[in-house]
């Protein structure tokens, strides 16, 4: 095949072929779609027992054994985290700081578990994180509400490593304040 005859130009095959693919747009969606519904589903579940969820009380209480302090309030943040992080992946606004949201809370979960495999081990968790983290590092895609904030309107990748850093950093500071 001669250099004319590619069907890919020379400057398309140098681009970041996720900016304008449709099908990628569509992929990031039903993964921001899903991993918004399943953080929200437990965010509320320990905020408001909904889904069958503990409650504040029982959720304080399981921080609590975990060592962690004031577990009520705890579970308050990570319910809070939980709910308004998947909120916002789900349509897709300010979703750096949804994914750096819902990575803190993945990065708790994971440090407290014993063990990789379920039902006591992290590797669920471990997947949420690393859909989160992906979110942050290519973007939500161009169907989000992200695209009416002129700011992110067009997705820079330090938008993503910002929320990394962020996430890390909260993350480590409440581990920190365990026993």
């Amino acid at each position: 095949m001669s250099a004319t005859a590619s069907p890919v130009s020379p400057a398309h095959a140098a681009a970041d072929p996720l900016p304008g693919s449709l099908g990628a747009d569509i992929g990031l969606l039903v993964l921001r779609v899903v991993v918004g519904v399943v953080m929200a589903a437990h965010g509320t579940q320990k905020l408001f027992g909904w889904f069958h969820g503990n409650g504040l009380s029982a959720t304080g209480r399981f921080f609590e054994a975990k060592g962690y302090p004031a577990g009520k309030t705890m579970a308050v943040i990570a319910g809070l985290s939980e709910t308004f992080g998947g909120l916002g992946l789900i349509v897709g606004l300010l979703t750096p700081l949804a994914a750096a949201a819902v990575m803190g809370v993945m990065i708790n979960a994971v440090a407290v578990k014993s063990g990789f495999f379920a039902p006591k081990g992290y590797e669920y968790e471990l997947v949420l994180l690393a859909a989160v983290v992906t979110l942050a590092l290519i973007g939500p895609g161009r169907l989000a509400l992200d695209r009416a904030v002129p700011a992110l309107r067009h997705y820079r990748l330090v938008y993503g490593v910002a929320a990394i850093v962020l996430a890390a950093v909260v993350a480590g500071v409440v581990l920190s304040m365990r026993d």
